[in-house]
């Protein structure tokens, strides 16, 4: 029978300290039975089928998480058992725990219903359905860092030594830009809206509150983007659409049926002599008129 036992003091395995990285022999005597090992793309995964229990490692050597699988699940790796022994939480015996309290999860995480837990330098992840715990993995706690791992200049705007487009009509832009950026990936960087909000310092932006409508920074940043005059002639088509990447990384949540993208004027066509069509739901009754003037090819989507 293993007993796993997490602490605010410590972690161990049948009465065995484990602290990350982790020897793969360590682990080995610990729980001292069989195991098979599984290549994924980026880990290698140390499956105890009898005891079902995962282990993973980045560099096949040095486990850097374990799992405790406490419902079946259809992987390759997936162990042909789920655990059977007992993992005790604080003194708690923590599937019990689950089932016998029903705020359980608010009296274990203080409050954080999310299933993430921190203890001292480990992080305890417990995946959930239905007040049942799914499965537990505990590894190093690595704060988060925002914008760790982006390029602090990605998403800064710099100045182009070329020619630009000065647009009149900012829905008339977002229109080039998704031509430019997302369909033919000739304007870099390509934003992500999650990216950006990660790497954005000056405050935090939380997508999920404030995406129902245009965010003011990103906004603000497709203001500023230059547009390099010799990219005009990739223009020859514009098609508007609610799902387009521009839109919604601007205000995914926004539900589409919005006038913020509206084309006012069609002014800046001048600047596109190779735009033949346009495919227009974010414009004004006189643009479309104008496009057909101008012999452009236009409906309405």
């Amino acid at each position: 029978m293993t007993t796993i036992k997490l602490s605010s003091n410590n972690f161990e395995i049948n009465s065995v300290p484990i602290a990350f990285p982790l020897l793969l022999d360590t682990l080995e005597k610990s729980l001292n039975t069989n195991y098979r090992v599984h290549q994924l793309k980026h880990n290698t995964v140390f499956t105890w089928d009898e005891l079902g229990i995962l282990a993973y490692s980045k560099n096949g050597k040095l486990i850097d998480s374990i799992t405790i699988v406490l419902e079946a699940e259809d992987y390759n790796f997936s162990p042909n058992k789920i655990f059977s022994g007992t993992f005790y939480f604080e003194n708690k015996e923590i599937t019990k725990y689950y089932k016998e309290h029903e705020d359980a999860r608010v009296k274990l995480f203080k409050g954080d219903s999310s299933g993430a837990l921190v203890l001292n330098n480990l992080s305890a992840w417990f995946s959930i359905e239905k007040d049942q715990v799914k499965a537990i993995e505990v590894s190093t706690y690595v704060p988060y860092k925002r914008g760790e791992g982006i390029p602090k200049d990605k998403y800064l705007i710099k100045s182009l030594e070329e020619e630009t487009i000065n647009f009149t009509d900012f829905g008339f832009k977002l229109s080039v830009v998704e031509e430019l950026m997302y369909t033919k990936n000739l304007l870099k960087p390509v934003f992500d809206l999650y990216e950006f909000a990660d790497w954005y310092q000056k405050r935090e932006i939380d997508i999920d509150k404030e995406a129902y409508e245009p965010i003011e920074e990103v906004v603000q940043y497709f203001k500023d983007l230059p547009i390099p005059k010799r990219l005009a002639a990739e223009i020859t088509e514009i098609y508007q659409d609610g799902g387009n990447d521009i839109y919604m990384n601007l205000a995914p949540f926004s539900g589409g049926a919005v006038e913020y993208w509206d084309i006012e004027s069609s002014a800046d066509a001048k600047h596109f002599p190779n735009l033949k069509k346009a495919t227009l739901c974010y414009a004004k009754d006189q643009v479309y008129d104008d496009f057909i003037e101008m012999g452009i090819d236009t409906e309405w989507l």
